[in-house]
């Protein structure tokens, strides 16, 4: 049966709901699991950047370096366990140990590393080594400082790699059909942006909450705030995994079990990290996938540090950060919900995928030089007349626009970069598929984040704050975005073949041509 939307549904049926009766059962569940995971990545992004930024002697300039000396090592260390995990188990085994790995974290966290932190952080060291190392070095010592505060910060970041990423979009795309993924992708993003909503209301719920001593837990409002965060986290996990057994036992395994036996089931893959990244290298396919990953993570790391300096210099109270960050969150989903429903799936059914993925770049490169343009000119002689019209200081007029630029950017990512990227993924065949999304989602977005810190930090080290660096963090975020642009429409070309053609790539069988030996005297 045919299943293009535009044949079988009606124009609002096709507009809204481009989803069979008979497939509810596979469709629903996994837009439950991306509901709760995408709950939890918003959270954690709210909270490990409140806790960070505003610990004690820290700040914006603590992101760069965690970036690098911690959350780079960190993930390269997870995609070995992966790897090695999805050689030894199966696919559903993995899941839940990796869910396991979160959520015994983020417990032992709540009930033993932060309660216990002024006794585990160093801060008479910290201060000693502060004394006689230069100003630009107040990021890395604040890392080293809060070290529980940093390992929550690059936990939480490991969140949206290891279990949205990987985890969740790799089961996605194995179960799901390039025809289906059209119809099914945009409305899980919808799904993400209502987490999103949840996650910001929940933080500002959080963030207004009063002291109460019914709680045997902490001494203040900003302590219980964490605790039931890292509740709500937990329970979440708990949901999750719970829906994905249930996935797995009344719909994966039924489609398995009526398997012919004449039909061999698929063969294991053994995975390495050497083998991923021989994947990446010898494919332009992938190295074009791991260049749009690479690029989108350094230049939203570029614009959100200047941002988030920005937030602390207005809201150094961890709550009141806590608060705005909430604020930004609900609104994020607010816009990609919106997006999803009217403009996402629609665009993505009707127009190339070339179309759709240069969606994200556009926006990022008109509001991020927008942004740019009015922190590097804010001392300008127009910009004080456009503060006193909108009734707020030029340091809150630039955060506004800041936030705005997060908010459109980070919409996009939620709903045109994500669904794109993902459908990248499809022709592939099943080896090459876990292998490259492995070495591109494992590692591929870590790099580029890092990327964009080794940039603020090594800005950092010669110009020891980030506002004086920042012009020459809008150079580099200009020249980023033209290597993403480029990068789109080299991959659209090449995905447009394999559809057309429907045929899979198999980057394991492609190798270098053998020389063509020419006869005597030709040579």
């Amino acid at each position: 049966m045919q299943q293009g939307s535009k044949a079988e549904f009606s124009k609002w049926r096709a507009f809204f709901w481009p989803i069979y009766k008979w497939e509810l059962k596979k469709f629903v569940p996994m837009l439950g699991m991306f509901f709760f995971i995408c709950l939890n990545y918003n959270l954690l992004r709210i909270f490990k950047d409140s806790m960070v930024v505003t610990a004690p002697k820290s700040g914006a300039e603590a992101i760069p370096f965690i970036k690098v000396w911690a959350i780079l090592p960190s993930a390269i260390l997870l995609t070995f366990v992966f790897t090695r995990l999805v050689n030894k188990f199966s696919r559903e085994k993995v899941f839940y140990i990796m869910m396991m790995i979160f959520i015994a974290f983020f417990f032992l966290f709540t009930f033993f590393l932060y309660p216990m932190r002024d006794y585990l952080h160093p801060h008479e060291l910290a201060d000693r080594l502060q004394d006689f190392l230069p100003a630009g070095f107040k990021g890395l010592i604040a890392i080293f400082r809060n070290w529980t505060f940093t390992l929550f910060y690059v936990m939480s970041e490991l969140w949206s790699t290891a279990i949205m990423t990987v985890l969740f979009w790799g089961f996605a795309n194995e179960v799901t059909t390039v025809g289906e993924a059209k119809r099914y992708y945009g409305l899980l993003m919808i799904g993400a942006n209502l987490a999103s909503i949840l996650a910001g209301q929940v933080s500002n719920w959080l963030s207004a909450f009063s002291y109460t001593a019914s709680i045997p837990y902490g001494s203040s409002k900003w302590e219980q705030s964490v605790f039931l965060m890292t509740c709500v986290i937990i329970g979440s996990g708990v949901i999750t995994i719970s829906i994905f057994r249930w996935m797995n036992t009344h719909v994966i395994l039924p489609v398995e079990n009526a398997r012919p036996a004449s039909e061999k089931p698929p063969e294991k893959i053994k995975m390495s990290m050497r083998k991923n990244f021989s994947y990446l290298a010898k494919s332009k396919y992938l190295i074009c996938i791991a260049l749009i990953v690479l690029t989108y993570n350094i230049a939203i790391n570029l614009v959100e540090v200047v941002w988030k300096n920005q937030i602390n210099a207005l809201y150094p109270d961890p709550n009141d950060f806590q608060a705005y960050m909430g604020h930004v969150t609900t609104l994020i989903g607010i816009v990609a919900t919106f997006a999803a429903v009217f403009v996402t799936g629609n665009v993505i059914r009707c127009f190339s995928w070339t179309t759709s993925a240069m969606i994200p770049v556009v926006t990022m490169l008109i509001t991020g030089v927008g942004f740019f343009a009015f922190v590097l000119f804010q001392d300008a002689p127009l910009i004080s007349p456009l503060a006193i019209m909108a009734g707020v200081s030029p340091m809150a007029l630039g955060l506004t626009l800041g936030s705005l630029q997060n908010v459109f950017a980070r919409a996009c990512k939620y709903t045109f970069f994500d669904a794109t990227k993902e459908i990248a993924f499809i022709p592939l065949s099943n080896e090459s598929k876990l292998k490259g999304k492995a070495a591109i989602d494992g590692v591929g977005s870590r790099l580029g984040k890092s990327g964009g810190s080794v940039i603020h930090q090594g800005l950092l080290l010669l110009f020891a704050t980030v506002s004086a660096s920042t012009p020459y963090v809008a150079a580099i975020f200009v020249v980023v975005l033209l290597v993403w642009l480029l990068s789109v429409v080299s991959l659209g070309k090449q995905f447009d073949t394999l559809v057309t053609n429907k045929s899979k790539l198999d980057i394991s069988e492609e190798k270098p041509p053998k020389p063509t030996l020419l006869p005597a005297g030709q040579a």
